[in-house]
């Protein structure tokens, strides 16, 4: 009898133990997720270009009259040129299906010279940490994302995943717009608010149109070549958009304060990232 308890205490006291370092583990504000995509940031960060010059009105010449409009009103010209840009919200509304939203926090990573970008969600799932990295490295986009920082719930990749990782630096190429400025990306005007860009990268081309104000802020971009994409992997074709609003100036450059993201379904617009209206905030290198 003396033996069987004598187990049955070591049992419980191993549970105990694997217990507390389960709980320790979860409550590290660190993971193999957070690691890599701080890794993957500041090698990119470390091995971009340190001097750029500035903006001049001969790099802009050539764009179409609304694109010149927007560097020249939101301050750019006579600004250093970027390499890369962070940008960072909190506390967004994110849409994970049609009957779940997640409150996330959002980091991002945009090089210039490349058409690359990586994004780092923060979350929780009923009290369990929950993480994603968005990843455009090389022409190859994926998307994963992990539950208890170990667990993978979804990984997603393809061609359909290249080009909708492509169409999104596109669509935020002039919250950096050195990035506006690479080859890889061409301009068609349309009329007096409305210009069209397309970028071709590792054989794969996508294309989408902004639409500025009159004054010269752009407020929005849509595509038809972003194939929405489930966490199981099924592809949906609708419209996307991305939205800003509420400029504001920081060190003399105007900036959104707001961006939101749409999905153009059959069925109706649904705005699955920030549809509260969290604050951005940008900063470039």
């Amino acid at each position: 009898m003396e033996t069987r308890k004598n187990k049955k205490m070591w049992i419980f006291t191993v549970l105990i133990g694997i217990m507390v370092v389960v709980v320790l583990f979860l409550s590290v504000p660190i993971s193999p997720t957070t690691v890599k995509y701080n890794r993957i940031t500041s090698e990119k960060a470390e091995k971009a270009p340190v001097d750029t010059g500035v903006f001049t009105e001969d790099d802009i010449s050539g764009l179409p009259l609304p694109v010149q409009c927007y560097f020249t009103h939101c301050g750019y010209l006579g600004k250093p040129k970027m390499s890369y840009m962070r940008a960072y919200l909190e506390d967004v509304d994110f849409v994970m299906s049609q009957d779940r939203t997640i409150k996330i926090d959002y980091e991002q990573f945009n090089l210039v010279e490349r058409p690359e970008r990586f994004a780092l969600i923060s979350s929780t799932i009923i009290g369990i940490p929950f993480e994603g990295l968005d990843s455009y490295e090389n022409g190859k986009g994926s998307m994963r994302g992990c539950i208890a920082k170990v667990i993978t719930l979804f990984d997603q990749r393809g061609e359909s995943m290249n080009r909708a990782c492509l169409i999104t630096w596109l669509a935020e190429c002039l919250f950096v717009p050195s990035a506006a400025l690479q080859d890889f990306v061409k301009w068609e005007p349309v009329d007096d608010t409305h210009a069209k860009a397309t970028v071709t990268w590792e054989g794969v081309t996508a294309s989408g149109i902004f639409t500025f104000s009159e004054a010269g802020e752009m407020l929005s971009f849509r595509t038809g070549d972003r194939m929405a994409i489930d966490m199981n992997g099924n592809e949906t074709q609708a419209d996307w958009s991305a939205f800003c609003e509420d400029y504001r100036e920081v060190n003399g450059i105007l900036q959104p304060r707001i961006i939101k993201s749409v999905w153009h379904y059959e069925a109706g617009d649904c705005v699955y990232f920030n549809a509260n209206e969290s604050k951005l905030s940008i900063q470039y290198n």
